[in-house]
């Protein structure tokens, strides 16, 4: 999960890492039936297939999911990321980019600890667990050298968006102002948007973001809603007529209602043999049961200005290519961290969709969602806490966030909500 908007995010109905990219200057869900929507003729089940068979690039070889997926191995020169019109002449980036250095000795201990108690709940009997990874793993296959694994796109992900055209956008809002500090970022609360994030001041140099982030399988009510979980890396001009975003997370929906998702939209150049961009991530984490979580590092390779993201300690996944970006071919002026639902109001009362775990941030660890170790890279490709933060959730009695700090976990926020409820309608 660039505006130009760079989307890197997991997507869920199971759970899902993803990317995506904005330029301004699914699967189905159990319960959930799109087929009401729309009839299907054969005009337009012939117009989609044509769509996919440009999308879905020759594999080398193919890996079929225990979840359904097919994930095909396509060589690396081949992805679709170099169909973009800027990358025409796009050179891969063969040497890897230097890695931000962490400087919080605690935090790093923490975050290399493989299953021990969470420090910052002490009456809590739950435990973090490593490890969350790919579904397509369990079987034990893996792409070849030289290739990069795609999750195919089906006909069945084409019918879940509202058409084509709209297959794999993200569809931005109207803004509409809320009660917020003077500071804080435009956010899209317009057109059924709705978050609670926490976000550094806007006047700072930025080159980079980390967070560790709680996963869960959140209920989505609507086939045209979503609730994701995600970093933002953002500059330019909030109004959206020039906004570069870079944002990477999971997302839980119904279909790929969410700029350009995954990997349908050409952009982001993947270099890793072992992540598939919109594939399921397993194990999730249990309402007052193990928890599973995942790192995420977003930065600014220092030498070739290309815009990384690393997934864990150390595992390399891709970048956005320089080429793509005006404001953050430069540097980044703000991040946000936190969750992301859609709010159609389908039958005139606030979607049941959840944030997060579905719980509020009060409810603490093993059954409220977090965030924790919150760092941002600065201009030495340093990793530093990311000590001044504030905080937004436009409608508490829905969805809230509550932030803290202490020597293991960092700066850390719990956030989330059930959406509709008694005081939520």
């Amino acid at each position: 999960m660039v505006r130009l908007s760079n989307n890197l995010l997991s997507r869920l109905v199971l759970l899902h890492l993803w990317v995506a990219l904005f330029c301004n200057n699914g699967r189905s869900v159990c319960g959930l039936n799109y087929t009401r929507y729309r009839q299907v003729g054969d005009l337009r089940l012939a117009r989609i297939q044509k769509h996919l068979d440009n999308l879905n690039k020759p594999s080398v070889f193919s890996i079929q999911s225990p979840d359904g997926d097919i994930i095909d191995c396509i060589h690396k020169r081949k992805q679709a990321a170099l169909d973009h019109p800027l990358l025409k002449n796009h050179k891969i980036q063969r040497v890897p980019p230097e890695m931000p250095k962490a400087r919080s000795i605690s935090t790093q201990d923490d975050e290399e600890d493989g299953g021990g108690k969470s420090a910052n709940v002490s009456q809590s009997e739950g435990y973090i667990r490593r490890g969350a990874w790919q579904m397509w793993h369990q079987n034990g296959e893996r792409c070849p050298k030289g290739t990069v694994p795609v999750r195919r796109s089906t006909v069945h992900d084409v019918l879940r968006a509202n058409s084509l055209y709209d297959f794999g956008k993200k569809r931005r809002g109207k803004i509409v102002p809320v009660a917020r500090r003077v500071d804080a970022p435009d956010v899209v609360s317009g057109n059924g948007h709705e978050h609670a994030i926490a976000y550094t001041g806007s006047s700072n140099e930025i080159y980079g973001a980390k967070a560790t982030i709680n996963v869960w399988d959140p209920k989505i009510e609507v086939i045209n809603e979503f609730s994701l979980s995600q970093i933002w890396v953002l500059s330019g001009s909030f109004d959206g007529s020039d906004l570069n975003s870079i944002e990477a997370g999971w997302q839980s929906d119904a279909y790929q209602a969410t700029g350009c998702y995954n990997l349908l939209c050409s952009g982001f150049v993947q270099t890793n043999s072992r992540i598939a961009i919109g594939a399921a991530i397993s194990p999730l984490s249990a309402f007052a049961g193990s928890q599973f979580d995942v790192t995420i590092v977003i930065w600014k390779d220092p030498k070739l200005g290309n815009w990384w993201m690393g997934f864990g300690d150390n595992t390399l996944v891709g970048y956005w290519p320089a080429e793509l970006f005006t404001h953050l071919a430069d540097k980044a002026t703000m991040v946000e961290w936190g969750g992301e639902v859609v709010n159609s109001r389908a039958n005139g009362e606030h979607t049941s969709t959840e944030m997060g775990s579905g719980h509020f941030a009060e409810d603490g660890f093993g059954k409220a969602s977090y965030f924790r170790n919150l760092e941002i890279v600065d201009s030495d490709n340093s990793l530093i806490s990311a000590h001044d933060i504030s905080t937004l959730a436009e409608n508490t009695n829905c969805y809230n966030i509550k932030s803290s700090s202490n020597n293991q976990w960092g700066t850390y926020f719990y956030y989330g909500g059930p959406g509709k409820n008694a005081q939520c309608h």
